[in-house]
């Protein structure tokens, strides 16, 4: 298999200033919908990427569940690797690749915990079945063996097999406010159309071109 032979033309659509919203959040929001109309796999999933106090960044996908003027949101095991990069560090990338439509978005912000409230009717609102697997999983550490996984899992599951399953402590959600964020369509010959906004100190957002 010779790599450097694996290519494709991006040749679906172009990207000018005049089709862009004044705003990162319209226009992502609309971007969005026609993923979704696409019937594209997972059109929320995003990669997470966060770094670590030796600088070492790492990356995982998650989905995208709120979206509103302040940003992104997304939950998680507050005792995972993600989350503890967080508490050290808030800045965050995330990027969004919708492949089938030659399109990605790249967000750069800070991440601000939710509320107790906003997690609780998030967390309420998961099938059952994800919520004890919230409580089986200790997100990111050594397992010796699926087995000890499921089994910890039917415990649970046995522990909590009548009314509703409660908020874990270790159980969280955050608000990725952006700063920047860039909007890519793919273009013929490798020229294809970057768009960034960037945050203005009045809160309103300048909107530029970049070089392919």
């Amino acid at each position: 298999m010779k790599l450097e032979d694996i290519r494709r033309e991006y040749l679906k659509d172009g990207l000018s200033r005049d089709l862009l919203a004044d705003d990162p959040i319209s226009q992502f929001e609309l971007w969005l919908k026609q993923a979704v109309d696409a019937e594209l796999a997972d059109p929320t999933a995003m990669v997470v990427a966060t770094v670590d106090e030796n600088g070492q960044p790492s990356q995982r996908i998650v989905l995208l569940k709120h979206l509103d003027e302040n940003g992104f949101v997304f939950f998680t095991n507050t005792e995972s690797r993600k989350a503890q990069e967080l508490a050290q560090n808030n800045q965050i990338c995330l990027h969004f690749p919708w492949h089938n439509l030659e399109r990605q978005v790249i967000v750069y912000g800070k991440a601000v915990p939710l509320s107790k409230m906003a997690v609780t009717k998030y967390f309420l609102s998961r099938p059952k079945e994800s919520q004890i697997a919230a409580w089986a999983s200790a997100q990111s550490r050594p397992v010796s063996s699926r087995n000890v996984l499921m089994e910890k899992f039917s415990q649970v599951k046995n522990k909590f097999s009548q009314g509703e399953v409660p908020l874990p402590s270790f159980w969280g959600g955050y608000c990725i406010e952006p700063h920047k964020v860039e909007f890519w369509q793919g273009g013929a010959n490798r020229l294809h159309d970057r768009f960034m906004y960037q945050k203005q100190d009045d809160g309103t957002w300048q909107v530029e071109r970049l070089n392919p």
